[in-house]
């Protein structure tokens, strides 16, 4: 489900640069706006999905209007997109200023009573930082990491790939970046991190549990095995936990720290 604003936003079709090893474009943030969301709500709830609706907007009284709507549709938590790197405006410029990333979730959290979980950019010094600003705002868990800032350029053309210039690079080769921001995150915080960025299989996911999320996220791996890719890497993920001595996830939840 793609983040909802305050207004319906539709871009032209860009095109994206893909491979195996990743995905490099810029959508922007289309989406049929709050109020249409409802019914893209609805919608999952009747197929019994948990929803966690993510939100934008481009000040933070704006985030706050956004996520309180989103709550009223019943949702179970809010996340809050500060991080999409071509977006002007509404992206990478709140998440690369940690007192925005602070006061931001802070107003969101004044204006919902539901879980508030702030999506931080890898396209910063460092990251673990701004996780502590978003925890002094009030979060109550942390999502990282968003694409990655990247470009392709066509030779034959002597210009970008993209339309935009540059875009957001996502799967596989974002992994171990992924990995790194969790764990550094997980020194500095204490409260739930999901893992996000380049998960495809059950070891993937292992990676980031034992760097210290709890959950993670899927996306790019979608395109090419369809819904089925969840029940992959539950199943091969369940086999590797077996194999390490494991009862549960929770006992491998940041085990590399040890």
């Amino acid at each position: 489900m793609r983040p909802a604003g305050p207004w319906p936003a539709y871009t032209k079709p860009e095109p994206a640069r893909s491979s195996r090893r990743a995905s490099d474009r810029a959508v922007g943030l289309p989406n049929p706006g709050i109020v249409e969301y409802e019914h893209e709500v609805k919608r999952a709830q009747r197929a019994g999905a948990v929803i966690i609706g993510s939100v934008f907007g481009k000040d933070a009284d704006e985030y706050a209007s956004v996520a309180a709507k989103m709550a009223s549709y019943g949702v179970q938590a809010i996340e809050l997109n500060l991080s999409c790197p071509h977006a002007k405006g509404l992206g990478t410029e709140i998440a690369q200023d940690a007192a925005a990333v602070r006061d931001f979730t802070r107003a969101v959290k004044d204006a919902v009573s539901l879980p508030v979980f702030p999506k931080l950019s890898p396209n910063v010094l460092d990251i673990a930082s701004f996780a502590v600003a978003a925890e002094e705002g009030g979060a109550d868990g942390i999502v990282a990491i968003n694409t990655v800032k990247a470009m392709a350029i066509v030779p034959e053309l002597k210009m970008p790939f993209l339309a935009n210039k540059f875009g957001g690079l996502s799967g596989p080769a974002i992994r171990p970046i992924g990995v790194r921001a969790v764990y550094d995150i997980c020194e500095k915080v204490h409260i739930p991190v999901v893992g996000v960025g380049g998960v495809g299989s059950g070891r993937d996911a292992l990676e980031y549990i034992m760097a210290g999320a709890c959950a993670v996220q899927v996306g790019t791996a979608i395109i090419p095995k369809g819904l089925a890719v969840f029940d992959e890497i539950v199943k091969e993920m369940g086999s590797l936990l077996e194999e390490a001595g494991f009862d549960s996830v929770s006992e491998a939840i940041g085990v590399a720290h040890a």
